[in-house]
C-alpha cells in the first residue's frame, strides 16, 4: 500500500469514473485500475464495483473511504514535518475568503505572524466550499470564509460580521434607485437571504456579480448603484466616483473560520483565531 493508491482511491470515491479519476491524476486510465487492484489486494477485498450503471463503493469500500482519508491527511501532515519550512519551525497553510482578502492581503498577513510566530505562512484566496474541502483533505490547516460547508471532522467557529453598504452613482436616497441599472451582488447565500429579505424590489439586477472586485469594476464601467464593502465605499467616495445611498440598510455578513476538528483546541489555533477575531472587529468599527 501507498500514498497514490490511496490517493487514486480518494479521487475515485468523489469521481465514480475512472476515466475522469485518470484525467484529474494525470495518468492512464490503466494505471488507475493498477492502483486500485494492488490496494485490493493490500487490503484484502473490493473497494469498488464496475457494471453498466457506473462505478461505486462496496460495503467495504464504504467503511474504508474515512480511514483512507485520515491516512492521507497524516501523510500530508508528516510530509510537511519532515520538509520543514526553512528557519520557521512549521508552515501554516491559510484560505481566504477573496472579498476578505481583496487588497489588504498585507494586513493579514501581519495579524496572522503576530498570531503565529515562528511560522512560515502561505495565503491564498479561494471560495467556501472548496475551503472546506482543502481543510478536510490536509491542503489548508486554517480557512476564512463566508458560508460555511458541513463536513466529516470540520470545526467552524463565527469571527464576527463585515458590512456591505449601498453605493450609486446616481441616487443620492434609496427611493431613487432604479432597478434597471442596479448591479445585484450575490456574495453569499447569507447576504442574498437579507437583501431579498430587505430590498425584494431590487432582487433582480440588470446584471450581477459574486465579488466585490467585479461589482466594484461594473459599478465604475457602468454606472448604477450596488451593494460593497463598506471599505470601498469610502474609497469610492474619496475618489469621487459614488456615494453612500441614503436609508439604504447596511447588510451584515457573518464570517466564519474552519480547522479540522483535531486542532479545534491547539494552542497556535486558538491564537490565530483570536488574533483574527480582533482584526476583523476593529475594521468594523
Amino acid at each position: 500500500m501507498n500514498i497514490e493508491q490511496i490517493e487514486t482511491f480518494l479521487d475515485l470515491c468523489d469521481t465514480r469514473s475512472f476515466n475522469r479519476t485518470a484525467d484529474r491524476l494525470g495518468v492512464t486510465q490503466s494505471t488507475v485500475s493498477g492502483r486500485l487492484r494492488a490496494l485490493e489486494t493490500a487490503v484484502n477485498c473490493r473497494l469498488l464495483e464496475r457494471s453498466r450503471a457506473g462505478t461505486a463503493l462496496t460495503t467495504e469500500g464504504l467503511r474504508f473511504e474515512p480511514h483512507a482519508r485520515a491516512m492521507r491527511l497524516a501523510w500530508r501532515a508528516g510530509l510537511q514535518d519532515a520538509q520543514g519550512a526553512g528557519s520557521a519551525a512549521r508552515t501554516a497553510r491559510i484560505g481566504i475568503q477573496h472579498d476578505l482578502l481583496g487588497d489588504s492581503v498585507a494586513e493579514w498577513v501581519r495579524v496572522l505572524q503576530g498570531a503565529l510566530p515562528q511560522t512560515a505562512l502561505y495565503v491564498e484566496a479561494d471560495y467556501s466550499a472548496q475551503m472546506c474541502s482543502d481543510v478536510a483533505n490536509g491542503a489548508l490547516d486554517l480557512a476564512i470564509f463566508y458560508t460555511p460547508k458541513p463536513q466529516h471532522d470540520l470545526h467552524f467557529e463565527t469571527l464576527g460580521e463585515i458590512a456591505y453598504v449601498m453605493v450609486s452613482t446616481e441616487a443620492e436616497r434609496l427611493a431613487e434607485v432604479r432597478t434597471d441599472s442596479y448591479i445585484l451582488a450575490n456574495y453569499a447565500p447569507a447576504f442574498s437571504a437579507a437583501h431579498a429579505a430587505l430590498l425584494p424590489a431590487l432582487s433582480v439586477g440588470a446584471v450581477s456579480g459574486g465579488q466585490n472586485a467585479v461589482v466594484r469594476g461594473l459599478l465604475t464601467a457602468f454606472g448604477g448603484s450596488a451593494y460593497v464593502l463598506r471599505q470601498t465605499a469610502m474609497e469610492l467616495g474619496r475618489a469621487g466616483l459614488a456615494r453612500r445611498v441614503s436609508g439604504a440598510p447596511v447588510i451584515a455578513q457573518p464570517v466564519y473560520a474552519c480547522v479540522h476538528l483535531r486542532n479545534r483546541h491547539r494552542g497556535p489555533y486558538r491564537q490565530a483565531l483570536k488574533a483574527l477575531r480582533a482584526h476583523l472587529e476593529a475594521g468594523q468599527r
